[in-house]
């Protein structure tokens, strides 16, 4: 059977207590998730992990927008459209608000979350980059066995959030990184069953998922198995976590508890 894992930004910023954007009980789902990959370590045929990749200067940063006080947004504010054009959040440079516009405006068009601060993360080459441990000791006992992990950098691009592994919020046409990733795509075709894991659920887990749904076609939704109790929300957003659950079931997605999983 080809058995392939597909481990959403498994790091220390979401699933270490002292991360920057730490998701509650993600340090226990990643224990979870570490003694789920030791258990099937022989049977993995693939594990693609993906990495959120920012710099300090994001879309998405406090420090790219400001208000009329002169004061940046805190995290976890929630930008809307109307907000940038009524000037209730303008960015921090002025020769940055057309293009930011334009973004806030194709996030609503196209149906995407709302633009969302969130407190710098995952900043490369910062420690909370790094893959969490134990989950990191386990991508290395597999690789034992001469086996290559593949590692999928997404976010680097400040002009645009990047939830999904397959591709950005809003693709930026002179950015390749931002498009549909296609190689990504075709290797999880490839699977007989895709074990999904990660965080957190209510982004970037949902959004990876939701699009890797759509492009691998009705016919291979059931070979789609979430584990549960790897992946958690951020607080506050469990409405979203919620929707994404009954939506992908719904259409044929299964789940399992890391105990139960097996091939």
């Amino acid at each position: 059977m080809n058995l392939q894992f597909l481990l959403v930004d498994p790091q220390n910023d979401f699933a270490h207590p002292q991360g920057n954007l730490f998701v509650p009980q993600a340090d226990t789902d990643s224990k979870r998730l570490a003694s789920l990959l030791q258990r099937l370590n022989t049977k993995i045929t693939q594990i693609h992990v993906t990495l959120d990749t920012h710099h300090w200067v994001d879309i998405a940063h406090p420090i790219f927008w400001i208000n009329k006080q002169g004061q940046h947004p805190v995290p976890f504010t929630i930008i809307t459209e109307q907000d940038v054009l009524d000037g209730i959040w303008t960015t921090t440079r002025p020769d940055l608000q057309t293009r930011a516009t334009s973004y806030v405006q194709a996030l609503t068009r196209q149906g995407r979350y709302e633009l969302t601060i969130w407190p710098p993360h995952c900043l490369i080459g910062k420690p909370g980059h790094n893959v969490v441990m134990p989950v990191a000791e386990a991508l290395t006992e597999w690789e034992d066995t001469f086996a290559i992990v593949n590692y999928i950098i997404k976010g680097t691009n400040i002009w645009t959030e990047h939830y999904s592994a397959l591709q950005a919020e809003v693709p930026d046409p002179l950015d390749p990184s931002t498009h549909l990733n296609t190689s990504l795509i075709d290797a999880l075709k490839q699977a007989d069953l895709i074990a999904i894991s990660g965080q957190a659920l209510s982004h970037c887990v949902a959004n990876t998922v939701r699009d890797l749904a759509e492009h691998l076609g009705s016919e291979n939704m059931t070979k789609m198995v979430l584990i549960q109790d790897t992946t958690s929300n951020v607080p506050g957003f469990e409405h979203l976590g919620e929707q994404f659950l009954a939506e992908l079931t719904a259409r044929g997605m299964q789940t399992a508890k890391s105990t139960e999983f097996g091939v």
